[in-house]
């Protein structure tokens, strides 16, 4: 495949965008790669500015469910945006959206739409430490909630440390309020909790972790997290960004049953717009600026083109037997890959909740930040490497999740285990 276009369009980026990119991991060096510039797309497919078209699991990092420019949606933003693009006003789309989404995330009462995931993760923190007043957070070690300064910590030296922090520019001062406890380890909370006792605000954690590739939580740890939370008057957030209505209509909550306090939200519910949403218990939302003295705005929260996507795209995703074929595609596909990778002798673990799936290039289990660190990042690289060039278009990072959407064909599937049974050779 020739990508001269993409090379000399990146070549141009970077004299005027930091890195030549907008978000650190379109840059693509951990696979030792350039980036492809991308022009269109279309269904499960990306078209790139040389006229290549590859089968894309991106998905644009999990809002296209649908696949990429789903007719009913393209038609519905067009006719907002002869209304308008934006007021800085309220509309009656907000009110639709948020019904919607109170309608199907258990947890959620209450809801504030913003502009991003970073956005709601930052402001839920905000809210859970004005409703508890406590200073402290709790965060899991390869949970990812964007890049606010309170949530950029790496855990120290043990689990019992306070975070540093993981980025110039970020005071110590701020990062000390942030505990880092392992991923599948409730005794490392419980120990934070402990030593922190009457302190700790809130836990935020992805119920699925899908920011060290997709990591599933070990049977009975949320419902441990959400009874000591319980017991200690502490706020549980889910951070379900990612897996909210992408493996349920009610996300993970519904998948495991366990209800948070409080819930992040971005991606698909504003149909690959930008858009994020925290939402949670009334009596924690009211406490919200202007019910409440706790202070949040945005002039662009609640865009009309961003809710209308995210209505179109919520109302698409009810059709009966949506999730069911959703889930039977992604399953072929895991068992696809993990069968091309045994068969070529090649060592992964591979794991699945719905439509997020993951190889790991490592031959033990994966269930923490800890063992996905000790996957061989660099046969990953060639395999990235490899799967581009058969046409098939991975996200260009070991530590990312793969994303399924409903538009994939069984062609695409067939195609893309096929291509990961060449490379898996070639390794």
């Amino acid at each position: 495949m020739q990508n001269s276009r993409s090379v000399c369009l990146f070549k141009q980026a970077q004299n005027s965008i930091p890195g030549g990119v907008n978000s650190p991991v379109r840059a693509f060096r951990s696979v030792g790669a350039d980036p492809l510039f991308i022009k269109r797309a279309s269904g499960s497919q990306i078209i790139d500015e040389d006229d290549n078209t590859y089968i894309d699991y991106v998905g644009s990092w999990g809002p296209m469910i649908l696949g990429h420019c789903h007719p009913q949606v393209v038609a519905a933003v067009k006719q907002t945006m002869d209304n308008g693009c934006s007021f800085g006003a309220p509309t009656e789309l907000e009110v639709t959206l948020a019904e919607m989404v109170i309608k199907a995330v258990p947890s959620i009462e209450m809801v504030r739409m913003v502009s991003s995931g970073t956005e709601a993760t930052m402001s839920a923190i905000r809210l859970a430490r004005g409703y508890t007043s406590r200073d402290k957070i709790l965060k899991f070690s390869g949970c990812y909630h964007g890049h606010s300064d309170a949530l950029l910590v790496k855990a120290g030296s043990g689990a019992a440390t306070f975070g540093v922090p993981d980025s110039p520019g970020v005071p110590a001062d701020f990062a000390k309020h942030t505990l880092t406890a392992r991923f599948n380890d409730i005794e490392s909370v419980r120990t934070l909790v402990a030593e922190n006792k009457g302190q700790v605000a809130c836990i935020i954690i992805e119920p699925i972790a899908g920011n060290m590739g997709t990591v599933p939580p070990r049977e009975g740890f949320l419902e441990a997290l959400r009874k000591l939370c319980t017991d200690e008057g502490i706020v549980l957030i889910f951070d379900e960004v990612m897996s909210g209505f992408r493996v349920a209509y009610g996300g993970a909550q519904q998948v495991y049953g366990v209800t948070p306090d409080m819930t992040t939200l971005g991606k698909i519910i504003g149909g690959g717009l930008p858009v994020g949403a925290f939402g949670g218990k009334k009596e924690i939302m009211s406490l919200l600026s202007p019910s409440g003295g706790v202070y949040q705005a945005g002039t662009l929260s609640g865009n009309p083109l961003a809710m209308t996507a995210g209505i179109e795209t919520l109302k698409l995703l009810q059709r009966p037997g949506f999730y069911q074929e959703l889930d039977d595609k992604s399953s072929y596909l895991s068992a696809g890959i993990a069968k091309a990778a045994k068969d070529a002798g090649y060592p992964i673990y591979s794991t699945r909740v719905g439509s997020m799936i993951c190889a790991f290039f490592n031959k033990n289990e994966v269930h923490d930040w800890d063992s996905a660190s000790t996957c061989d990042t660099a046969a990953f690289a060639k395999y990235f490497r490899l799967m581009l060039e058969e046409g098939v278009y991975l996200a260009p990072s070991q530590f990312e999740t793969a994303f399924v959407s409903i538009a994939h064909s069984q062609d695409d599937l067939d195609r893309t285990i096929a291509a990961a049974a060449k490379s898996f050779k070639a390794l």
